[in-house]
């Protein structure tokens, strides 16, 4: 099935208390169009400068599954640049510097070749540039959009009316706090469900995601991961692996949508990000082959398995139990009869 992508590529100076980076690739077009990449094709849609870096553009195309077809390089403008610094717990990071360059520029072109895309992601960029981007997309089946702190605080009133166009909504616990004014991120997220959106996912870093459906509530934890080198484009990859494989799984727009389906997508999109956190910038994930992918996936289910009373009873050491109680208690009720007879017997 048909993904599409929009969002930022840019050029990331990263400081972590595991060593340092700079001019490397990033955005969060990238990092979700990588992951996703590993379930099936994804078009992306983004801009940059014309000093966007000629061996970052060869990164893009290692992913054999990304079609670049929607990505401008325009002559005359500057890429958008980003850097910031983690602190010791990688919880928390400060912005050093933010260069927009052709992210205040025109957004760029749906080409005519992505018009026929039914999974839609609209990555973290000005909720009025993403609700721009949905006219272009008449086949569009799902939608799902991410959102961040700055425009909750400054483009309110566009992000309000883009909930009203989207399926799904994608932000963290502080965001969701922010937007709604609720602590509690279960009651933020259906307070968000009354505006607009079937679903919402919220991040909440280490501690997994939610998924607060109108169908149903379910959480995830994150993958135990041994070392964190960089968490930068966590939340995009696992947005990228969550939508991957509900566009690779296909199926009715009910059932893409559906409580079920989005959970389970969620467990593959937390699975792919505890890749991408073991190493700078996309390194990790150009090394990842899906072999690795399936087995921690199927790690990940093994761990979450948890047997009650009821579960246990159909196991096959309780089935070959059952069935041995049932034969000796058989085998009672005819000696029981068979004493019955005789004792009838001797009475006559």
């Amino acid at each position: 099935m048909s993904l599409v992508v929009t969002g930022t590529i840019g050029i990331d100076t990263i400081y972590a208390p595991t060593g340092h980076v700079e001019s490397v690739l990033g955005g969060s077009c990238t990092y979700f169009a990588a992951a996703a990449s590993f379930y099936g094709k994804v078009r992306l849609v983004a801009a940059v400068g014309d000093d966007f870096p000629a061996e970052h553009r060869q990164t893009l195309l290692h992913f054999r599954n990304i079609d670049a077809t929607g990505l401008e390089i325009r002559e005359g403008s500057k890429t958008f640049r980003w850097g910031g610094k983690y602190h010791e717990n990688m919880d928390h990071r400060e912005t050093l510097f933010t260069e927009l360059g052709v992210v205040i520029e025109a957004p760029p072109t749906v080409p005519a070749s992505y018009r026929d895309s039914q999974f839609v992601f609209l990555a973290n960029m000005h909720p009025g540039v993403q609700a721009s981007m949905l006219k272009h997309l008449p086949k569009r089946r799902l939608v799902v959009a991410d959102t961040m702190d700055l425009w909750i605080n400054t483009a309110r009133p566009e992000l309000e009316s883009l909930l009203k166009q989207i399926d799904g909504l994608v932000l963290n616990y502080d965001e969701a706090e922010l937007l709604t004014g609720k602590r509690n991120p279960v009651r933020a997220a259906k307070e968000i469900l009354k505006r607009g959106p079937k679903f919402v996912v919220v991040k909440k870093g280490e501690h997994g995601s939610m998924l607060i459906h109108r169908d149903g509530i379910g959480a995830l934890p994150a993958y135990p991961a041994e070392e964190v080198i960089d968490p930068t484009g966590a939340g995009d990859t696992f947005a990228g692996g969550m939508m991957g494989a509900i566009a690779a799984a296909g199926g009715s727009s009910g059932k893409a949508g559906s409580f079920q389906h989005i959970l389970k997508a969620l467990a593959h999109g937390t699975v792919i990000a505890s890749f991408n956190i073991e190493s700078f910038s996309l390194d990790r994930l150009k090394t990842l082959k899906p072999a690795e992918l399936k087995k921690r996936y199927a790690a990940y289910l093994k761990m979450m398995r948890v047997h009650d009373g009821a579960s246990a009873a159909t196991s096959p050491v309780n089935k070959t139990a059952k069935k041995t109680m049932k034969k000796a208690a058989a085998k009672g009720r005819a000696v029981a009869a068979k004493r019955g007879k005789v004792a009838k017997r001797r009475g006559k």
